[in-house]
């Protein structure tokens, strides 16, 4: 069954899911074993990634064994074989996992504790289903974070009717994702200059190769996809957020304004969805 819990702010929010993430990491440590994490790119968990900096540089640890497990990232539109966009594009996913997640929590923890290059991982585009044997192979992925589109439900790449089945693989994105996604990178300037295609990991590699999973919606534009959530206890395919019903351990973590309520409480206020 799973749970909404709703925070004051996108701040508190993140505050608390970085305390979980941090708990996590410290448990894995203590027995010894990786512990993966699957991030999304883009805004809505940089209040997560920027306090679980300000965590470790409060409480500094070794990060050798932490991976960080990129959902997506764009494709370059240019014919001939099928490639990410270069890493140094600013909309690139790779970069982002860098510069906003791995960089600074190795800083935090200081020189020769920090995230392994090789523990970035990006889905490639020659072997999709590579990356869904890679996560197996590993273990699964102890927690992954979630971000769903404003206008259509998205969760990484997966376009309204994505199958439940589907596992890593190329997709082309529908075009109310790309809008979704010129808002947050508003350098690409015009709807036509937003990649039209992606390597996502599917519904499949979500729900079947987590152990636990946090979606996280904040802000008002994020009300409606909340509410399609909300309003079922199922995967509906014209609505991948709703994920969420079909995964283990799942949670839905909003603010007063995605979650069309006026709660506002220290701790976050907690239901079963359905209830």
């Amino acid at each position: 069954m799973s749970l909404l819990k709703v925070y004051p702010d996108a701040e508190a929010l993140g505050a608390a899911l970085a305390a979980e993430i941090v708990t996590g990491m410290s448990e894995a440590a203590a027995r010894v074993r990786r512990y993966l994490l699957g991030c999304p790119g883009g805004r809505s968990l940089m209040s997560t990634y920027e306090a679980v900096a300000a965590w470790l540089r409060s409480a500094p640890m070794d990060l050798s064994h932490v991976v960080i497990v990129m959902m997506d990232d764009y494709l370059d539109d240019a014919h001939g074989p099928v490639r990410r966009v270069p890493a140094e594009a600013l909309h690139s996913c790779e970069r982002f996992a860098r510069l906003q997640i791995a960089e600074p929590w190795s800083r935090a923890v200081g020189p020769g504790h920090g995230i392994r290059d090789d523990h970035v991982w990006i889905p490639d585009p020659g072997d999709p289903p590579r990356y869904d044997v890679r996560i197996a192979a590993a273990g699964g992925i102890d927690l992954f974070l979630l971000a769903t589109g404003a206008s259509d439900g998205h969760v990484a790449f997966n376009p309204p009717g994505s199958g439940i089945a589907e596992g890593t693989r190329v997709v082309r994105l529908a075009e109310s994702t790309r809008r979704d996604n010129l808002v947050t990178f508003p350098h690409l300037g015009r709807l036509d200059q937003v990649p039209r295609r992606g390597i996502s990991v599917g519904p499949a590699t979500i729900a079947g190769l987590s152990t636990r999973v946090r979606l996280v919606a904040t802000g008002a534009d994020k009300a409606k996809s909340v509410a399609r959530v909300l309003a079922t206890t199922r995967w509906e395919p014209d609505w991948p957020a709703t994920i969420v019903h079909a995964a283990r351990q799942a949670e839905v973590w909003t603010d007063p304004a995605a979650a069309g309520t006026t709660i506002t409480v220290s701790g976050g206020s907690t239901r079963q969805l359905g209830s």
